[in-house]
């Protein structure tokens, strides 16, 4: 077992070393020290549950087999339980920049280099091996940068460090949050000055956010105000600090804020002010230092944006236990959901909270079958539906919780949880979207995008949603094909609700027929135009086991979405009233389609359904789009999994996928994922397999009228490895099956392939099918393939002048030379000897001694 350990009183340089170790080590775990610097902990506070650490305590040090040590030389500085693992024993890998520090253990692998920041290192090997980061990694990397080069002022401080930042500012690293968290150096006067502006604090509560003006009256001019006022804004814990102090008969305002929903440039304007909606200053000249403040005071609400609140972002309906649930169900139910918690209501009254640690510490004790009651948490903290996001924020900091409960008259209504306020804080466009709906609204891009009578319909259901009181949405890949500008007229409909109601509704409204499957409350909707309309109710779908077909339950939009395969498949509009055309995209699936990626929603989906891969193919081919480096890994991680579909699900998907492009493409692609290998077919047979597509699909572009099916493409890798037999278990068709055994044939016998007068060919060709002739020709270098063409070409619109019944009303016997007649009949037609009825029957007399006319 590896394990990742850094130094006690962990810093964010040691925090974030031993993530960005965790990317390069995956199978490695984190073991945090309890001890941790207050920032960290603050940190912590609210991304404890998006990092994998366990605590030093739980780790079976006996298993031990590796110790990767990072921003740190020592063990005996890594805490109580190095005193539990004998070096000696084990492979030691270091990572450190502190060059003169203390080194007790003999490394196997040394990486110390004189970097100011420890984290530096690793993103170097990040970045060179490809591996991909989320945006709060990227943010976390350069709080450990940003604070041990304090903030790039320390004479430590290298041009590596600036260019790991650049990287990271590359993976949408968050800055505010940097702000936040990054501590300041001031110096004595600053210092002075801070302690005076301390003394005058004033603070007001508005809408839930905690303002404060400082101000103060000095004779000199003392610089550094704003470092000040940052500071300030750290200790002070406020949502937005103002700093006004009157220098030389000037008052100087500097502004700092840290909450989403702040903005300081409205207020600062009153005073001719400017900067950005977080940082700006202004300067006041020759006025009365109580006017200017109280001018301030009065204008405190300009700062606020509307709020975002837990109505806005809590999920709802509640998945809930009943108190008598045994913790191994919850513990299946947990699995099932992804979640890492349960209310546990009975009769409509919350009595509690059971998480998952709740059920490891009961599971420790061999207790699985004991009630939720016994270990649940009674004393809950519960939110209203109007607490707003700084106040949910705040209380996750201050209670250590990782869930809130939203009660409205004491009724659980919603949940909100640590990975709601998380996504909250880093996606800056969700909140804004939930402040301001309209800011992405893409009613304009439906109205140009969509045909009118498609728009038309929309309206219509959107005229069901406010009648039904049932939230509607347009999903799929409508919703995709409006950004890329793709025509797309199938409409899917996800519905917040009962969908056999909604269908019911549109029927009884507007007419046309309607299907419904009442298991899952779902149906089509035939529109009196003749459009179809699929209707869903938002569902949560599990599997029971890999590659199997999935379980479904009714849920909400966002679980809907979640269930889809990738991020730019998983939007969806609003066709509610009031915001029709809203984007909801909780997976940021505009930003990937604007950088050409395909992104995976999570990493057991090709587990889940290895159809996806397939699907993820498809979409690169039919966008021109590449999966990011995760997706792809995650897909080379789960390609064996394809030899769990079914013969009839793999041949579906194959079909779509090899008629969506470029054949000789896609059968490469499939040779970079490993996926012919699951299907037995040796990796060598690639350039051959490739080159033999390519030749393929010239042939058809080369001669018009022929027209090639997916399967003749799906075999060439089985052909190449010699495993062609093994290809028919996917022949489902006469055709397909048809096709092979003439490939044998052909393969069998090659004389067809030095004949160069087209009629003579016929006697070889006769019964073999097109697909088959073009295989073969396409395979390798036949010297006579043009006149196999021009026979293909010839056959398929070669018309049957004589029949048997012609040979008998010429005088003929029926015998079996009938066949052969017919056939150097048919091989004169070829050679364009004959070309009439008139022609064929003075042939026949010519050569068989008939009357003939």
């Amino acid at each position: 077992m590896q394990v990742i350990i850094s130094h006690v009183n962990t810093d964010f340089d040691a925090l974030a070393s031993m993530i960005a170790a965790k990317k390069l080590y995956p199978d490695a775990k984190a073991v945090i020290s309890s001890e941790q610097a207050v920032p960290v902990k603050q940190f912590l506070s609210i991304y404890r549950d998006t990092f994998l650490f366990v605590q030093d305590n739980l780790i079976d040090w006996d298993e031990v087999t590796e110790l990767i040590l990072v921003d740190v030389m020592s063990v005996d500085r890594c805490g109580e339980y190095a005193k539990y693992v004998d070096t000696d024993d084990l492979k030691i890998t270091v990572y450190d920049h502190h060059t003169e520090d203390h080194q007790d253990v003999t490394a196997d692998d040394l990486y110390i280099e004189p970097v100011g920041a420890t984290v530096t290192l690793l993103i170097e090997k990040i970045k060179a091996q490809g591996i991909n980061i989320t945006s709060l990694e990227a943010t976390l990397f350069a709080l450990g940068i940003y604070g041990d080069t304090g903030s790039f002022k320390y004479s430590g401080t290298t041009i590596r460090d600036f260019e790991a930042v650049h990287f990271l500012m590359q993976n949408n690293m968050n800055l505010d949050t940097i702000q936040r968290f990054t501590d300041y150096k001031m110096t004595p006067l600053q210092q002075d000055l801070l302690n005076h502006l301390l003394n005058r604090e004033e603070t007001f509560m508005i809408d839930g956010l905690k303002i404060v003006i400082v101000s103060y009256k000095m004779k000199e001019f003392q610089n550094g105000l704003a470092t000040i006022t940052n500071k300030l804004l750290n200790i002070t814990g406020a949502d937005a600090i103002i700093s006004a102090v009157e220098m030389k008969k000037h008052v100087y305002i500097v502004g700092r804020a840290q909450a989403e929903r702040t903005t300081l440039l409205p207020l600062l304007k009153i005073f001719g002010g400017g900067g950005h909606s977080q940082a700006g200053s202004a300067i006041v000249k020759d006025s009365e230092f109580e006017t200017v403040l109280t001018k301030l005071k009065e204008n405190l609400s300009e700062l606020l944006k509307p709020a975002v609140t837990a109505e806005d972002v809590m999920a709802h309906p509640v998945k809930t236990l009943t108190s008598d649930t045994s913790i191994e169900e919850a513990g299946r139910l947990m699995y099932r959901y992804g979640h890492s918690g349960f209310p546990v209501v009975e009769n409509d009254r919350m009595l509690g909270i059971v998480t998952r640690r709740d059920l490891d510490k009961a599971n420790h004790h061999e207790l699985g079958h004991a009630p939720v009651k016994a270990y649940m948490t009674r004393n809950v903290i519960t939110i209203t539906p109007e607490t707003t996001l700084e106040e949910m924020q705040n209380i996750i900091i201050k209670h250590n919780i990782g869930r809130m409960p939203v009660l409205k008259n004491d009724i659980l209504t919603g949940i909100v949880t640590r990975t709601n306020i998380i996504e909250m804080l880093h996606n800056k466009n969700m909140t804004d979207d939930l402040r301001n709906p309209a800011t992405e609204n893409l009613r304009a891009a439906m109205k140009k995008e969509l045909p009118e009578e498609i728009l038309s319909i929309l309206k219509d259901i959107s005229q069901a949603a406010a009648d039904t009181g049932i939230p509607a949405f347009l999903v799929g890949g409508i919703v995709r094909d409006l950004f890329l500008n793709h025509p797309n007229d199938d409409i899917d409909i996800v519905v917040e609700g009962n969908g056999i109601l909604f269908l019911e509704h549109l029927y009884q409204q507007f007419g046309g027929d309607i299907k419904t499957h009442e298991q899952f409350a779902t149906g089509t909707w035939r529109h009196p135009s003749g459009q179809m309309i699929d209707v869903t109710s938002a569902r949560l779908e599990y599997y029971s086991h890999p590659a199997s077909l999935p379980d479904v339950e009714k849920s909400t939009l966002k679980e809907d979405l979640y269930r889809r395969d990738f991020t730019i498949n998983s939007m969806a509009l609003s066709l509610n009233n009031q915001y029709f055309g809203r984007l909801v995209d909780p997976f940021n699936g505009q930003n990937d389609l604007r950088r050409k990626r395909i992104k995976v929603l999570h990493n057991l989906s090709f587990i889940d359904d290895p159809t996806r891969i397939l699907r993820a193919v498809r979409f690169e081919m039919r966008f021109n789009f590449q999966m990011d480096r995760q997706t792809e890994t995650l897909v080379l991680h789960s390609i064996g999994r394809i030899k769990d579909l079914s013969r009839d699900r793999l041949n579906g998907q194959m079909k779509r996928l090899l008629n969506e492009g470029s054949p000789s493409k896609i059968i490469l692609r499939l040779f970079e994922l490993n996926f012919w290998k699951q299907l037995g077919i040796n990796e060598h047979s690639q350039k051959k397999s490739v080159t033999h597509s390519e030749k393929l699909e010239d042939v058809y572009r080369q001669y018009e009228g022929l027209q090639a099916g997916w399967f003749i493409y799906f075999i060439i890798p089985f052909y190449h490895s010699d495993v062609l037999y093994t290809a028919k278990q996917y022949a489902v068709t006469k055709k397909s099956k048809k096709l092979i055994q003439d490939i044998y044939t052909l393969s069998d016998n090659t004389e067809w392939k030095s004949i160069s007068n087209v009629g003579m060919m016929h006697s070889y060709l006769k019964d073999i099918s097109e697909e088959a002739v073009l295989f073969i020709i396409s395979s390798e270098n036949v010297h006579n393939e043009k006149a196999i063409m021009t026979y293909l070409k010839r056959r398929k619109n070669m018309p049957s002048l004589l029949t048997g019944e012609d040979l008998i009303k010429q005088g003929l016997t029926p015998s079996p030379e009938f066949k052969k007649i017919i056939m150097n009949l048919d091989a004169a037609v070829l050679n364009e000897e004959i070309q009439t009825k008139d022609d064929a029957l003075k042939w026949l007399k010519n050569n068989h001694g008939t009357d003939g006319l």
